[in-house]
């Protein structure tokens, strides 16, 4: 076993305090991080990868402990979230011999010396959809989720064995989805590019609930990157496929991940659009045999990719993405053909955002549930979603 540095453990120390103290919580940690890196350019490999590590596990213990000492809490955090750790063999030597431990045992662990680091994880869980486990999605906080990928189905076995020629361990969850580690070097894998996708576990099985003709006419109307109009037209090459966002650049990234990955430009309409305003004079009186609606949301059931998110959240801001949800959806579902499905997505662990949306939009437009879940994303270390397939009820039917 390597000797610990524990120069080198101050020197990541250091790392984790300065990126901690610039950031300013205005972007995604993610990207502030590389601004950082590319700004600290003496920072070595090791520097930069214990600096992301320790922020992240800091990020992870939500709202608890917050006035802990820093270094003791860090302690904490790295214990939690990790089987080894330099800082814990040095600041908490103590600890080390339960830290191999499942996560249940370490928390069980220092409750015993009268530290209490879940309680407060995740402190906003009133609100929450009734299928949410309180305890246990406060636990998957403290891991971060998996990579998986949607393979192209006729490009399933050809990835296969480039990811084990390349010593790449993965698990197939379905017959395209695959489980791999994070930190997968995958763009290091010569020939693999526009055979997968990036898509979590739940985004991907929101296919599930899509059932529709291969000439059927659908919109994406929240479209985004373009994941799930991707999956749409890999399981339905033939769909008439409209995608729209509020904003021009997303479309082009959009347009720029369709190409690599093989979806020719006439395969697909797009449209920049403001879902909370009229759309009769984008539209004029389309009707489509689907939509999905993926909305704007509070993003909890995802926090486990993003953890300083939950520090920058207040359920005050539940409302106003209600607001938003009932008058995107209010907008959309004018466009349904009668006997249409829409299909409603949140990313979102919250009842309002969630049954509350199902329960206006059946009230008000006369839809029809056919099917909802929960998809509890926390037990498989994947996000966390929700999803419903509502229909239109045809006149005099």
């Amino acid at each position: 076993m390597p000797e610990i540095n524990p120069h080198r453990v101050g020197q990541h120390l250091r790392g984790f305090e300065r990126a901690l103290a610039e950031y300013n919580e205005q972007e995604p940690f993610a990207r502030y991080l590389t601004r950082f890196f590319k700004e600290n350019k003496q920072m070595g490999s090791s520097d930069r990868r214990m600096t992301s590590r320790l922020c992240y596990n800091w990020f992870r213990l939500g709202h608890a402990l917050k006035d802990m000492e820093t270094l003791k809490r860090l302690c904490v955090a790295e214990f939690l979230c990790e089987e080894k750790s330099d800082l814990v063999a040095i600041h908490q030597p103590e600890w080390n011999n339960h830290i191999q431990q499942d996560t249940e045992a370490k928390v069980a662990f220092l409750a015993s010396l009268g530290i209490d680091a879940l309680v407060a994880i995740f402190p906003f869980t009133e609100g929450l959809s009734p299928a949410i486990d309180q305890r246990e999605f406060a636990l998957s906080q403290l891991q971060q989720p998996d990579l998986f990928i949607r393979v192209k189905a006729k490009e399933v076995d050809a990835v296969k064995k480039l990811l084990d020629k390349h010593d790449i361990s993965f698990v197939q969850e379905t017959n395209t989805c695959f489980r791999l580690a994070n930190g997968s070097r995958l763009n290091d894998v010569k020939g693999i590019a526009g055979k997968y996708e990036v898509q979590d576990f739940s985004s991907q099985r929101t296919a599930e609930f899509v059932q529709t003709e291969e000439t059927a006419s659908w919109w994406d109307a929240c479209a985004a990157s373009g994941g799930k109009a991707l999956m749409l037209l890999d399981r339905y090459p033939k769909l008439n496929l409209l995608v729209s966002d509020i904003r021009l650049s997303i479309l082009r990234n959009l347009d720029e991940r369709f190409d690599q990955a093989g979806i020719p430009t006439f395969s697909y309409r797009k449209k920049v659009l403001d879902l909370t305003s009229d759309l009769s004079e984008k539209l004029g009186s389309v009707k489509f045999d689907g939509i999905l609606l993926d909305v704007p949301c509070s993003g909890s059931g995802t926090w486990g990719r993003t953890p300083e998110m939950i520090q920058q959240f207040s359920t005050a801001k539940i409302e106003s993405f209600v607001a938003l949800q009932k008058e995107i959806a209010a907008n959309v579902v004018t466009f349904l053909k009668p006997g249409a499905s829409l299909i409603y997505i949140t990313c979102s662990v919250y009842e309002q955002e969630n049954e509350g949306v199902l329960a206006y939009l059946t009230a008000q437009f006369g839809l029809v549930v056919e099917e909802v879940q929960v998809l509890q994303g926390y037990t498989q270390k994947a996000d966390s979603m929700f999803i419903a397939r509502l229909r239109k009820s045809i006149p005099n039917a």
